[in-house]
């Protein structure tokens, strides 16, 4: 059984150009997939659940979106703390 952020929520981000944050280990399985494939994603923030703390994560988050755009993460998957 796929998962349901694969099967809808990924094409969704896609259709609405967001990349995704996540502590998901299988959307970084999916990101890695797409970028040997050449299959175009809007980006992957990943977080370990037991390395980043909920406050650190969003003050990161805040700083990738004031201080940078969506084509800078496009096809990546950047893994915080940065």
């Amino acid at each position: 059984m796929i998962p349901l952020y694969m099967d809808e929520h990924v094409p969704r981000a896609d259709q609405l150009k967001r990349a995704f944050f996540t502590s998901d280990d299988d959307l970084l399985v999916e990101a890695a997939k797409r970028q040997k494939t050449g299959q175009e994603f809007h980006g992957v923030i990943y977080a370990h659940p037991l390395k980043v703390s909920i406050g650190k994560c969003i003050k990161e988050l805040e700083t990738l979106s004031t201080n940078g755009n969506s084509e800078e993460i496009r096809n990546q998957v950047i893994f915080l703390p940065i």
